[in-house]
This record gives C-alpha cells, structure tokens and sequence, in this order.
C-alpha cells in the first residue's frame, strides 16, 4: 500500500486498508538543510508536514481502535539531530524534536489502554541521505562518533522491533537513541 502520509486523508486511508494493527512505526522523513536566513517558507513546511504532522495524521488514525483493543505500539523515529541540533538544519531539527516531544504525550493518553508510543533517535546510518554527503562531511560525522562508524538500518529496526516487542512490555514515552555514541 502506498500513500502520502503528510496529507490527513490518505494516511487515514492507509490505516483503513491496513486493518487492525497491532503496532505502527512512522519512519517517513525528507530533508531540505539550509541556513535558517535562506530558508523559504515551502522547505519549512514540506519537512514539517512530512516529518512531523505525518506522524500526528498516522497516529490518530491509529489511536482509536488500539485503544479499544487495548493494546499496541507504536513507535516514531526521529533522529539525534531533534535532540542535539544540527547547523542547517533547523526545519529537520523542529520536526524531528517536535516527535519527541508528540510521542511522550501520546504515552501519557493511551497509557492506561496498554497502548504503548516510544522513539528511536539514529544517529547517522548509512543511507541516501548520508551516501550524498561529501567525504569531509562524512570524515567528521565518524569522528565524532566514538563507535568510530555509520549504523546501518538494521541497527534501527532492530532497536524498532525491540520496541514493539513483547519483552519492552514496561517501556512507554521513551526515546532509544542508536547514535554509536554521538550523542553522549
């Protein structure tokens, strides 16, 4: 299934066709990095609107039915750069924060329906977002990164599926950070 997840009515759509769900992982996401003073209005919003209000769109979708069945997980990625900032990157830095502080909120709601919301944070993972970026750039994410590497996307699916399992039963309004250490 296919859909736009930062327009309200296909995300709604989407869930509808998907049925009863158990778990949802939001791990949409786009960039549009520029310093704030050359940032138009449209880099602004097409992040906020795909990083953060497809999360919002998704998990009300969602929260219903999981809260009368009561039970689920949901887990939204959001990444180092909404805990620690990064230059360039205010719009990515608010969308990606702004899910942090979303999904904390959401554990507070559908808590006492054993509906769980928690947050994986990477760090930099291999992918094209990163596979683009010049050597130097590269050069100083490794450096500092005391694991001294790039994660690759099994490590996040893995602390993902953690999270929706049950051994993380206990675990709600928490954000796992996957960073090799970058964030410490």
């Amino acid at each position: 299934m296919q859909a736009d997840v930062s327009s309200a009515e296909d995300a709604q759509r989407l869930v509808d066709e998907a049925g009863d769900l158990d778990i949802l992982v939001n791990n949409a996401g786009v960039t549009r990095d520029t310093l704030l003073a050359r940032m138009s209005d449209d880099d602004w919003r097409a992040v906020i609107e795909t990083n953060l209000s497809a999360v919002f769109y998704t998990c009300r979708a969602v929260a219903r039915p999981m809260m009368k069945r009561r039970g689920g997980s949901i887990v939204n990625v959001s990444s180092i750069v909404g805990l620690r900032g990064n230059m360039g990157q205010t719009n990515y830095a608010a969308s990606k924060a702004g899910i942090i502080g979303f999904t904390k909120s959401l554990a507070r709601e559908l808590g006492s329906r054993n509906v769980r919301a928690n947050v994986v944070a990477p760090g930099y993972i291999h992918s094209r977002l990163t596979d683009v970026l010049p050597e130097e750039a590269q050069a100083a994410m490794l450096t500092n990164t005391p694991l001294g590497k790039l994660g690759d996307p099994e490590d996040v699916a893995g602390a993902v599926r953690f999270l929706c399992s049950d051994e993380a039963s206990f675990i709600t309004g928490d954000v796992l950070v996957v960073d090799g250490g970058l964030g410490m």
